[in-house]
């Protein structure tokens, strides 16, 4: 073999199936990532394990610290979801937090304007659909002009999340202004257009449960992940936008509408990214603020490359980046010389492992599974759940 043969041999890329790449490839990075943050703290003169089973203690340790724990997921399952249907669209979003603030701004419009007149079973989902029709409209600008202008979606959705933090800054300092308030807050919301918490919904079962954020909005973001797994790999719609996504070529050649597809994605990818203000506003604050949304736009992109913008792979990512937050917090108060930015710092090893250096792990799990007892009729005959997770018979939806 010459050289070029050996280089071209190396370069090649390694093929795993698909629920190593799934499942076993993201544990492999998040155990790197956590190896070289150990590291770390071992050089500023902190316990790895002690720091780590705080981490781990605060947020899963108890009642309170597991709700708070998916309070974050949930809003980080949204964004997730919202990155994940733009990516299989071939777009790139990152403008969920201009569409998350526009989303807010529909459901708390909704709850101001109707919160005294409608009851909370028509309410609550009248917030709900305001939440997503803001998101949504507020995607669609940037999809318009990607489709028929050849704007780079990455451009013009970061631009718009300075427009939308710009015009509810606006509208907080102005018309709805809480009146004689130094607060850049609206007024509170009706109890009618209040999402009921975990814990009240516990208690009327008799359940004793911590008071925490945890609302019913987690029982939406469930609905929302399986949705868009429906959507995605039991639709023909579905199909049609990974076609346009994957290839644009084939698409275009068997007669599917690519800017339609483009558009489309834009607008399911904002109505989920609208759904934060449900769990935010809805569920917690219960009035419209000016920082609410506090980067869960970005931290979305980050839960969905380590999902593998799969929706299962995104719950999951969204509780690990909820226990970053949550155990990070609890490490904050229980030791003294932990920081905050050293969650930052752990949070940004997981998304170099996952993102920009994911595969490099790929050749040695590749030739330990090739090399496992099992591989023959255990470990590699798994494709089975590859079959269940992406259902493309033959490139058709059944």
């Amino acid at each position: 073999m010459g050289p070029g043969e050996q280089a071209s041999h190396m370069s090649a890329p390694v093929e795993l199936p698909r629920w190593a790449e799934l499942g076993l490839l993201p544990l492999v990075n998040l155990l790197m990532a956590l190896l070289v943050c150990s590291v770390v703290l071992a050089g500023v003169g902190l316990a790895p394990l002690e720091v780590l089973s705080l981490l781990v203690k605060g947020a899963f340790g108890s009642a309170a610290g597991l709700s708070y724990t998916l309070y974050y997921a949930t809003t980080f399952t949204f964004t997730g979801l919202a990155v994940a249907v733009a990516f299989h669209g071939g777009l790139f979003n990152i403008g969920g937090e201009g569409q998350a603030m526009a989303g807010g701004l529909g459901c708390s419009l909704v709850a101001l304007s109707l919160g005294e007149h409608w009851p909370a079973a028509l309410l609550m989902p009248a917030m709900v659909l305001a939440a997503m029709v803001g998101g949504a409209l507020w995607a669609a600008v940037p999809a318009i002009l990607q489709a028929w202008r050849g704007s780079h979606i990455v451009i013009t959705t970061i631009m718009f999340n300075f427009i939308a933090s710009a015009l509810l800054a606006w509208l907080l300092v102005g018309p709805l202004k809480a009146p004689g308030s130094m607060m850049v807050e609206t007024i509170s919301f009706a109890k009618a257009a209040r999402m009921p918490s975990l814990h009240q919904v516990l208690g009327g079962f008799g359940i004793d449960w911590p008071r925490t954020p945890l609302n019913l909005t987690i029982v939406l973001a469930i609905a929302a992940a399986i949705a868009v797994y429906l959507y995605l790999w039991r639709s023909r719609p579905g199909y049609e936008l990974r076609t346009v996504g994957f290839s644009p070529s084939a698409a275009q050649y068997a007669g599917m509408r690519s800017r339609r597809q483009i558009v489309l994605a834009m607008l399911i990818s904002g109505a989920l990214a609208g759904m934060v203000g449900i769990n935010e506003l809805a569920g917690v604050q219960h009035r419209l603020l000016l920082d609410y949304v506090l980067g869960a736009g970005f931290t979305g992109i980050a839960v969905a490359l380590i999902g593998r913008n799969h929706p299962l792979g995104i719950i999951l990512a969204s509780i690990l980046f909820g226990a970053l937050f949550q155990g990070g917090a609890e490490l904050a108060f229980e030791m003294p010389g932990f920081s905050r930015d050293m969650v930052t710092t752990l949070q940004g090893l997981i998304v170099l492992f996952s993102g920009a250096m994911a595969y490099v792990a790929a050749p040695a799990l590749a030739w330990l599974l090739a090399a496992a007892p099992l591989a023959s009729g255990g470990l590699l005959a798994w494709p089975r759940l590859r079959a269940l997770l992406y259902p493309d018979n033959g490139g058709r939806n059944d």
